[in-house]
């Protein structure tokens, strides 16, 4: 039988100040547990019709609204998943956040964006205060403490891009191999022998792999990356320009350079204007990512390219499957790479 909520039970403070309605006043006035109030206004099946009636009510008298604070503190859980980013300058990851967001509100949870200038543990404890579900870590160097930090502390996390040398867990990774080889049979075939490289920073996973096979890729053929022709730099364009300009110096200078990603390459294609070589008549250039800006006319970059999109899907779809279930097995989840032939890749200078 529906008992009527009685008013009047709830004292208010005389004064000007406003009270602030919280959800044991609810509860006062509908004569449940307070976590009752929070079950009913989520429509809990475990509450009756007569009781989410009496609390909805009381709510609407008191004028009550439920924060994400109070959900989070009757539920255990806030649906906010974090994305870590430290490596600002790379624009790499701004083709990833709004597939992760889309797949994350599809799945029920919420993207929250965290920027950062350092991987440390610090992070760790930033990250913790803002109650979050879960957390994708796309810029986290092989020996990063912020893994452990997060293990420790129980906070589920995922790998993007990459993986940790310190702490399993799952991951979304990039096989290079694939693409690598059919760039470097292309290069061979269109006579390159000197062959370069700006690389990205060796304390990545992502620039680890990479180099492994891109020299894998070309010891097939015979060649090998000459320490010389070779720098290892942060994945910017600004980077990649002072890395290419050392390298172009000189009259003996390689034929071909392939890049870490295509942010890189950009800043290699700019270090060539300046230094008054045409590509790809004077020089080739390779990237990697095939990035929607290496396809514009003006760049037409020669690149290695994967699933972008769907591995940011992917691994929105791994943090929300670690949340749900702490006992999966751990997962990798690996795509492809293929060689993207553009204008920038053609047959090596004569002479």
């Amino acid at each position: 039988m529906h008992r009527p909520v009685k008013r009047g039970r709830i004292r208010r403070s005389r004064g000007r100040r406003q009270m602030v309605v919280t959800s044991r006043d609810v509860a006062r006035l509908a004569g449940v547990s307070q976590p009752t109030v929070s079950r009913a206004l989520r429509d809990d099946s475990r509450v009756s019709e007569a009781t989410k009636t009496r609390v909805r009510e009381a709510a609407q008298l008191l004028g009550y609204v439920p924060s994400e604070a109070g959900r989070a503190l009757s539920s255990g859980r806030t649906r906010r998943i974090g994305l870590l980013l430290t490596d600002l300058d790379n624009q790499f990851y701004s083709h990833i956040i709004a597939p992760v967001h889309r797949e994350l509100e599809t799945l029920g949870y919420q993207l929250m964006l965290h920027t950062e200038t350092a991987d440390n543990a610090t992070i760790v404890e930033r990250l913790l205060a803002n109650g979050l579900d879960g957390l994708i870590l796309a810029t986290t160097t092989v020996e990063s403490a912020a893994p452990l930090r997060l293990k420790d502390r129980g906070l589920p996390f995922v790998y993007f891009n990459r993986t940790g040398s310190l702490i399993e867990a799952d991951a979304t990774v990039v096989d290079p191999v694939p693409g690598y080889q059919q760039a470097v049979d292309r290069a061979v075939e269109l006579g390159h022998r000197r062959i370069g490289a700006v690389l990205g920073p060796s304390n990545t996973s992502t620039a680890q792999t990479r180099e492994a096979a891109l020299r894998a890729a070309l010891l097939a053929h015979g060649l090998t990356l000459a320490e010389a022709d070779t720098r290892r730099v942060p994945y910017s364009a600004d980077e990649g320009e002072a890395a290419a300009t050392s390298l172009l110096s000189g009259d003996d200078r390689p034929t071909l350079l392939f890049c870490g990603n295509d942010v890189v390459a950009y800043g290699v294609l700019n270090a060539a204007h300046r230094a008054g070589l045409r590509v790809p008549e004077d020089l080739s250039v390779v990237g990697f990512d095939d990035l929607p800006e290496a396809a514009w006319p003006i760049v037409d970059l020669a690149t290695v390219g994967y699933d972008i999109v769907g591995m940011a899907e992917a691994a929105a779809d791994l943090i929300v499957r670690r949340i749900e279930d702490r006992a999966a097995p751990i997962e990798y989840t690996r795509f492809t790479s293929a060689f993207v032939p553009r204008r920038t890749l053609a047959a090596a200078r004569v002479g």
